[in-house]
């Protein structure tokens, strides 16, 4: 986090409590060495402030449309609410809604798909991206460019 001042920093986690244990390792990890040395790092004790600084810090909460991943990611965000940290947006990836798909049964799919992009859109975030399925995954910055187009 602490070369965040001059670069983005990409923290990829798990939705079922990763992030949570990430936080709490990083607040008792700061407990530790205020007890022990009696001074905290700068780096360390910029930490916390920095997740929970909206204008430093963006969370994303990346999910597919579907029952259990939306679960999971809900809860996630209740516990980085708990823990001060309010997440940017949500990421519903992979969304056949999204694709134009003309086939029946994954247009069948794609319908299946819209309770839980409406439940992320209308109720859990301000901020909601839907990305198509894609055929292939829109490695570097020409392809992410050209998703943001599409």
């Amino acid at each position: 986090m602490d070369g965040g001042d001059e670069q983005f920093v990409i923290l990829d986690t798990a939705p079922t409590g990763h992030t949570v244990l990430l936080l709490e390792a990083a607040e008792s990890y700061d407990r530790e060495i205020r007890r022990s040395a009696g001074h905290t790092p700068e780096p360390v004790r910029r930490l916390l402030p920095r997740l929970r600084d909206p204008n430093f810090t963006k969370i994303l909460l990346v999910t597919h449309a579907e029952a259990t991943p939306v679960a999971e990611a809900e809860r996630l965000q209740a516990d980085l609410r708990r823990a001060g940290i309010e997440p940017f947006g949500w990421v519903v990836n992979q969304s056949l809604l999204a694709s134009g798909t003309r086939d029946a049964q994954l247009q069948h799919r794609a319908a299946a798909q819209l309770p839980f992009v409406r439940r992320v859109a209308e109720d859990l975030s301000e901020r909601t991206a839907l990305i198509p399925w894609l055929t292939e995954v829109p490695v570097g910055p020409e392809r992410l460019a050209a998703l943001l187009r599409a």
